[in-house]
């Protein structure tokens, strides 16, 4: 055979053989590709410290700390310290996203303080005519009476955007309630928020991001009505009243799944809150907080791309294991800041709404958001009471401890889950969970 001929053949045959030899390898490292997936902004807040502003996962990470947990895939997610303070670990922590119903925590923290939960109110078609397509609800009927407490239970619990609208209307109607959600998060300065739906629901220009949200947590976490709503697992709900008949109750359940559990997802120990949220554009979302041996975690998890159920509390799971594990050995990369009216120099606050109150004390609505939990589970409580888990994995009643946040800010004991049974127990609406977490549920549609 001519030596140019062989050559040739030899060029030939090498060349399709490392096609058959890098294609493949060229496939999974375009399969590992994220090409397709949104970037991070360039610049981001620094707020918080300068590596909060930097792009992908921020950690340092010292000998004995265990490495990040491998294979999360949330776009943006954070792990601090209650108490101090202390950001453990970020990822993206300050990029701007759709928060769906994690920002229910900011319309609560607003507005919880400002209606009485045994205060009763008749509920008006026009209220209900807000709601967006495919939210989820938690069935309240027109021309009929529900309390506070009803209706904060319809909204931790179910996620129920007819509640939100039901009491952003007593609170003086939507828009006012938007104004006083984007004030109060200016001065948490959780400023990577704009609010524009108090249920958040899909809107244009609606963000978040997981600082703010773990920010918005933490001050939620203040009043000890946010911690037992956030910490109940299921309760009774009043439902229809038929004509001739006793009006009767449903059981609802929380759908925070690190509290009730479900297929493929156990309850986490020492979970005690707070939202998840699920819309078609933010994707899933999550903020839990729990306490274990003393630390008291929050974690804030942004849509995860991973395509299995319930990829966000598992991604939140092993964060939250990592933090147990790491804390008190790994440096912090940056500092959950406090409310513009909490003087950090001397403890005590400049005074005005939205101040924090003195160490030890606690927000909220007091004896009568007590009473009212306390009505609610005098018919049938399990006796599980509380869902603060602690050594030996009991459940302990609220108010275990008094946690200081940067040793001046108060985070009264945390909320316990309170589980009410029902004799007479119906079906709530329907906020199944999509097979995968890349498959909608519909529009907009709150997910468990």
């Amino acid at each position: 055979m001519p030596v140019l001929k062989k050559i040739a053949l030899t060029v030939t045959s090498a060349t399709l053989l490392s096609g058959f030899v890098l294609s493949p390898a060229a496939a999974a490292d375009k399969d590992k590709s994220d090409d397709k997936q949104p970037k991070p902004p360039g610049v981001m807040s620094s707020l918080g410290g300068e590596r909060l502003s930097m792009s992908g996962t921020q950690v340092d990470l010292a000998p004995g700390v265990p490495v990040v947990p491998k294979g999360l895939t949330a776009r943006s997610w954070i792990v601090a310290d209650a108490e101090s303070g202390d950001v453990l670990a970020a990822h993206n922590s300050h990029w701007r996203l759709p928060p769906a119903s994690t920002l229910k925590m900011l319309f609560a923290d607003t507005v919880l303080p400002a209606l009485q939960p045994t205060q009763t109110h008749k509920v008006t078609e026009s209220e209900l005519a807000g709601v967006g397509e495919g939210s989820s609800l938690v069935g309240i009927k027109e021309d009929h009476t529900y309390t506070v407490h009803d209706l904060w239970l319809g909204v931790f619990l179910r996620s129920g955007n007819d509640a939100v609208h039901v009491l952003s209307e007593m609170y003086g109607g939507v828009p006012q309630t938007v104004a006083a959600m984007q004030k109060h998060a200016e001065e948490l300065q959780a400023l990577d928020t704009v609010v524009v739906s108090p249920d958040g629901y899909d809107a244009p220009r609606q963000v978040s991001s997981a600082y703010d949200l773990t920010l918005i947590a933490r001050s939620g976490m203040q009043k000890k009505d946010f911690r037992e709503y956030a910490a109940t697992a299921s309760a009774d709900f009043p439902g229809e009243k038929k004509k001739g008949k006793k009006r009767e109750s449903f059981e609802i359940q929380n759908t925070n799944r690190l509290i009730t559990g479900d297929i493929g997802v156990d309850p986490y120990k020492g979970i005690a809150g707070v939202k998840n949220g699920y819309t078609t554009h933010a994707g899933n979302t999550f903020t839990g907080v729990a306490e274990r041996n003393g630390k008291v975690l929050l974690v804030t998890v942004m849509n995860p791309s991973a395509e299995e159920s319930h990829a966000v509390y598992k991604e939140a799971a092993k964060l939250l294991d990592w933090g147990f594990a790491a804390s008190g050995k790994v440096p912090p990369i940056g500092q959950l800041v406090p409310p513009k009216s909490v003087d950090t120099g001397t403890g005590t606050s400049t005074g005005g709404k939205g101040a924090a109150p003195a160490a030890g004390a606690d927000q909220g609505t007091g004896g009568q958001a007590e009473a009212a939990h306390a009505s609610a589970a005098s018919k049938g409580s399990s006796g599980v009471g509380v869902a603060l888990a602690i050594i030996g994995g009991l459940l302990v009643v609220v108010a275990a401890a008094v946690f200081l946040v940067n040793r001046r800010w108060p985070l009264a004991g945390l909320g316990g889950r309170t589980t009410s049974e029902t004799k007479d127990a119906g079906e709530a609406a329907d906020t199944a969970e999509p097979a995968a977490s890349g498959t909608p549920a519909g529009p907009a549609a709150d997910k468990p």
